[in-house]
């Protein structure tokens, strides 16, 4: 069983940068996949960013290559979200999400452990 805490979300500018952590329980998190969804109101929850494992590979939605960063420390059982010049459409309610792999998941189904998820909020 893995336990996830996201943190970080809040009001930003557009233009501004924000970071996620997301802190996982459990002394296996290496042996997790990672990655970083968000749902719109009225939207459907979409892929925005993952890692595998080790922290050796990552993916990114298209929305936000070149903007956002994933990154991971499997020492603090943490994985991170930067995000830099951050637009409007943005905003959303961001969840981390685990799956025991050694891959990289970007389908959310794949997924087994959820965190509550943070507010973003990006005006304009």
């Amino acid at each position: 069983q893995v336990q996830l805490v996201e943190s970080g979300g809040g009001l930003v500018q557009a233009g501004g940068s924000l970071r996620l952590s997301c802190a996982a329980s459990g002394r296996t998190f290496s042996s997790y996949a990672m990655g970083w969804f968000r749902q719109a109101p009225g939207k459907e929850r979409q892929f925005v960013a993952a890692i595998n494992n080790s922290g050796g590979l990552t993916l990114y939605a298209d929305s936000v290559k070149g903007r956002f960063t994933i990154s991971r420390d499997n020492a603090k059982n943490t994985v991170y979200l930067q995000m830099n010049s951050l637009k409007p459409e943005d905003t959303g309610v961001y969840y981390c999400a685990a799956v025991n792999s050694i891959a990289v998941v970007t389908t959310a189904v794949r997924y087994d452990y959820w965190g509550q998820g943070t507010q973003v909020t990006v005006s304009s």
